[in-house]
């Protein structure tokens, strides 16, 4: 499956998504070397190496051909770089649902980003992937997240109390979800 990501823009705040290319790495290794990012996310290492950054886009440029993953850079029109990523993972085409997962870089906090991004990878999950149910996890600390996963329309599923020992601390984790049914685009 193809798809076409140029036409998919949102006028409020700039940005579009798109696939990832090797010249990316320079403005993701920018965005995520700032410990703030990787606070509240389970997957990215701290120190962030460029090197990190190039073998997180061959990463996606891999499991997009294989359709496990769809990572997308969230791209400032303006500014033509990725200012953060938003993507469907886990992708179980007989179940029919994915996770959600998105960053940030944090000079783009609070401006409507990350929530207009979401909605456009759900857009693109329910109506292109035709997924049922789209889910995501959040560390009960990371307000802003729990509001862009509200913000879109995710319930609260459950808690996973203490899962999570991180930066010398028990954190708990927000499990959400939503239905097709349940979103309204």
């Amino acid at each position: 499956m193809d798809i076409n990501f140029s036409n998919i823009k949102d006028s409020r705040v700039q940005i579009r998504l798109r696939k990832l290319q090797l010249s990316d790495a320079k403005s993701i290794y920018q965005n995520v070397k700032d410990k703030a990012i990787v606070r509240y996310t389970l997957q990215i290492p701290h120190p962030y190496y460029l090197s990190d950054a190039r073998k997180f886009i061959n990463y996606s440029i891999k499991a997009y051909r294989e359709k496990t993953a769809y990572i997308f850079g969230i791209e400032h029109i303006d500014k033509k770089t990725i200012i953060g990523i938003v993507s469907v993972a886990k992708v179980d085409r007989k179940n029919k649902n994915c996770e959600l997962g998105y960053w940030l870089g944090k000079k783009y906090w609070h401006q409507g980003i990350a929530s207009n991004a979401v909605g456009m990878i759900l857009d693109f999950a329910f109506n292109k992937l035709k997924m049922h149910r789209v889910y995501a996890s959040a560390f009960a600390s990371n307000t802003g997240s729990v509001r862009v996963l509200e913000k879109n329309g995710f319930l609260l599923e459950g808690v996973l109390f203490e899962n999570y020992w991180r930066n010398r601390k028990w954190h708990n984790l927000f499990l959400y979800g939503i239905l097709k049914d349940n979103y309204c685009k």
